[in-house]
């Protein structure tokens, strides 16, 4: 394998990482629907510890509008519902003694078209992570001990996969967008 190939191989791989960290991120965005993944972002302080809400609770969504958090310590449930009220999700947490509800309220017009912002805001941090891949990976190749040719060869190769990367990110953000704006 030549250095080119080497350096294209793990151009190719950071930036499938960029693209799989790009859609992870799409899925903390509220569309209306109840996923557990908008709930990932939230952290309780538990006994003086910041500490993600997914360890310290079960997280379902029984019905399409309702999310439910089991505590794993029901001695947590005062700070589980205070970390989520805190968290600004738009959620007004019930809690019946065993577990906290959180009905998913309808999203409003506004709100739609923010969540469509921060969805393309998401989208660009994924390019720019794509496009420093590409700008590391074409340095690496440069600093190599590849031929110019060589060089030459690999930076049109590295920005094909940059373009196959940036489209897919494109397309998740296409797909997110449709998602967000559908009632």
């Amino acid at each position: 394998m030549t250095i080119a190939e080497d350096v294209l191989a793990s151009a190719r791989d950071r930036m499938h990482k960029s693209v799989d960290s790009t859609r992870h991120e799409f899925t903390s965005l509220r569309t209306g629907r109840a996923n557990p993944a908008l709930l990932d972002r939230v952290v309780v302080n538990y006994y003086g510890t910041p500490t993600p809400l997914k360890q310290l609770a079960q997280i379902g969504a029984p019905e399409p509008r309702m999310l439910t958090v089991t505590p794993f310590d029901k001695s947590s449930m005062k700070d589980i519902e205070k970390a989520i009220s805190d968290a600004e999700l738009g959620f007004n947490p019930s809690n019946d003694g065993n577990m906290i509800r959180l009905p998913v309220p309808e999203l409003t017009e506004d709100r739609r078209k923010d969540m469509v912002k921060l969805a393309r805001k998401m989208a660009e941090e994924g390019r720019i992570a794509v496009r420093n891949v590409r700008r590391d990976s074409i340095t690496d190749l440069k600093n190599g001990d590849a031929t110019e040719d060589d060089v030459r060869r690999g930076e049109t190769d590295i920005q094909k996969v940059t373009d196959e990367h940036i489209a897919l990110i494109d397309e998740a953000l296409k797909g997110k967008e449709a998602e967000i704006m559908e009632v």
